[in-house]
């Protein structure tokens, strides 16, 4: 079979340095879904630790599934959004009196 010389140019000539040692290592060891959450440390200059738990309730918005096929990804509902707030700064009279619901 015929190699591309082109392709055996770019390779290097050791996988990995004599340096990096991975014996022991466990693959996806600390691998965890960011739906489940985490916790995170931040190390204060006082010397203080501040632990808080992140949860994806707190910076993940589910959106209906009627409203789902109107919007594909965060940047055409952050769009809309402002949009929106862009009209309730023009017709502050409107947002006061609110929109009923439906019950759709």
């Amino acid at each position: 079979m015929k190699q591309n010389k082109s392709l055996l140019e770019h390779q290097p000539e050791e996988e990995l340095r004599a340096e990096y040692d991975f014996k022991g290592a466990v693959r996806g060891k600390h691998y965890r879904p960011i739906n489940k959450g985490y916790t995170l440390k931040i190390y204060k200059t006082d010397g203080s630790t501040e632990i808080q738990e992140m949860t994806s309730e707190k910076w993940v918005i589910r959106l209906d599934p009627d409203i789902q096929q109107y919007f594909h990804d965060s940047t055409s509902v952050n769009q809309a959004l402002r949009s929106l707030l862009s009209l309730m700064t023009q017709f502050p009279n409107l947002s006061k009196k609110g929109v009923k619901n439906t019950g759709a």
